[in-house]
């Protein structure tokens, strides 16, 4: 297998099309060597360097923060404040459609421009599209990468409700109206084809699929989306949520001159640092001087025995304290999407999203948006899938992609390093389980796994859930 890492100017994404110009000369593929053995930062230096372009060269010709959105315009469909009062009045004399927590956090995403172009939840051609071909093709043919069909599930109750109205108000889970729907189009939900072709497997035990598809109406409705009000959670981590517009203003601020974009769901350890921290390395050897990174756990939903969201963002900030991580040179945001665990064609979705943030390299690891499989000992995805895919991915071409250098424990040297096959027997791979494991039992992992004030963080959670559990168990024995 080899990666493809390519130069781009930011430009309108074309089908089929991975050649770019950088300067005067046009760069075909860069073929590296074995994705876990590759240096492809160093590799793709050298060969800028040998067509006389040197690390000036590529430094020139890749944009960070100004690379362009899917589509060309970053998508903002928040009405403006002088508006507000009068779109909401429109929104009172609507047809309602109930959404829940999950729904309301993919208005959120399309409202700030993370699908962008996407402007509303799925029609059907757009459904269609995305679901058959993982991309959208635009109006002037040019084809953007859409791997997660982004849509809206309604009743028969709901939709006779609707009748013939041309739009909708779309109820939030707390009864306030969070925005309207326009020029709607209603359409069969086919959940079944859905869920194959987004998992590759109808398998039970799918947790996007028992939590937001399974009890989903049978209709999906599609529109242009107008959002009366900025999404907020109240939850103390809102200043956490910086749009992509945001996030492209906070690059450019800091002279940022490549952005370098590492999703998480799963607390921070000192293999994920070493990792982000050589891929900093490696990007002023090629002649960056302020690539900055993107730290940017997901925040929507996730199943339950992950780590909650506001233990995991204590948790990263105790990395940056503890000095694991530079501040200097750290953005940490959320990424409000929710979680399907649908492996490499999630994982598509994680990268376009970044794109639009102002990113232009992804960091991509062993199984990304993967998980076990929910009725098997194995894994529900071959883990080496996903970088291969985005590697080949429409629609994806103006994005550097970066596989990890797997890290494990090293016994010997006692603290996390890039695993050495030579000498196989000296490291230890802890798993998020047994990592989570460690955090329940008490138990602490090797000296040199995870910052301090980190583990702690994790510890306190796990405690307070036995507490919590014991009380639950007192509560029941005494009825």
């Amino acid at each position: 297998m080899s990666l493809t890492i390519n130069l781009h100017v930011a430009a309108t994404p074309r089908l089929c099309s991975r050649r770019q110009e950088t300067g005067g000369a046009k760069l075909k593929n860069v073929r590296l060597g074995a994705i876990y053995h590759a240096n492809p930062l160093s590799s793709l230096a050298r060969r800028t360097e040998m067509l006389g372009h040197g690390r000036n060269a590529a430094r020139a010709s890749i944009r960070s923060s100004l690379i362009d959105p899917d589509g060309g315009v970053l998508v903002d469909l928040v009405v403006q404040e002088k508006d507000r009062a009068l779109k909401a009045k429109e929104a009172e004399g609507l047809p309602r459609v109930g959404l829940t927590r999950i729904d309301l956090e993919w208005v959120h995403v399309i409202s700030e421009g993370w699908a962008s172009p996407l402007k509303g939840f799925m029609r059907e051609e757009q459904y269609l599209q995305s679901l058959h071909f993982n991309c959208l093709r635009m109006g002037d043919g040019s084809v953007v990468n859409m791997s997660l069909p982004i849509v809206l599930a309604i009743d028969d109750g709901t939709k006779d409700a609707i009748g013939s109205s041309r739009n909708v108000g779309l109820v939030g889970p707390d009864g306030d109206l969070v925005a309207v729907l326009r020029s709607i189009e209603i359409y069969k939900h086919n959940k079944e084809e859905r869920i194959a072709r987004t998992w590759g497997t109808t398998a039970p035990g799918l947790p996007y699929v028992e939590e937001a598809i399974t009890p989903a109406g049978n209709w999906l409705i599609g529109g242009d989306l107008e959002v009366l009000k900025p999404i907020k959670y109240n939850d103390g981590l809102d200043h956490y949520r910086l749009s992509p517009k945001q996030l492209r203003q906070e690059f450019d601020q800091r002279q940022a001159d490549a952005v370098f974009a590492f999703q998480l769901r799963n607390p921070v350890h000192n293999g994920h640092a070493l990792l982000m921290n050589d891929t900093r390395r490696r990007l002023l050897e090629m002649g960056f001087k302020n690539p900055i990174l993107l730290l940017h756990p997901l925040g929507g939903y996730t199943k339950a025995d992950d780590v909650p969201l506001n233990v995991r963002m204590e948790q990263h900030s105790k990395v940056l304290e503890d000095g694991v991580l530079d501040p200097e040179t750290t953005v940490v945001s959320i990424f409000p999407s929710p979680m399907h665990y649908a492996g490499p064609t999630e994982v598509q979705w994680h990268a376009k999203a970044r794109i639009n943030a102002g990113a232009n390299f992804y960091i991509v690891g062993r199984d990304p948006a993967g998980m076990g499989h929910p009725t098997e000992k194995r894994d529900l995805y071959d883990p080496d899938h996903g970088k291969k895919v985005l590697s080949m991915a429409l629609g994806l071409e103006k994005l550097n992609i970066l596989p990890f250098r797997v890290a494990a424990y090293d016994m010997v040297e006692k603290k996390m390093a890039f695993f050495d096959p030579s000498r196989a027997k000296d490291f230890l791979f802890i798993s998020g389980t047994k990592m989570r494991t460690y955090a329940r039992t008490g138990e602490n992992p090797p000296d040199g796994f995870m910052c301090p004030g980190g583990w702690e963080v994790l510890v306190k959670y796990y405690e307070s859930l036995q507490t919590e559990e014991t009380k639950q168990q007192a509560t029941v024995l005494s009825i």
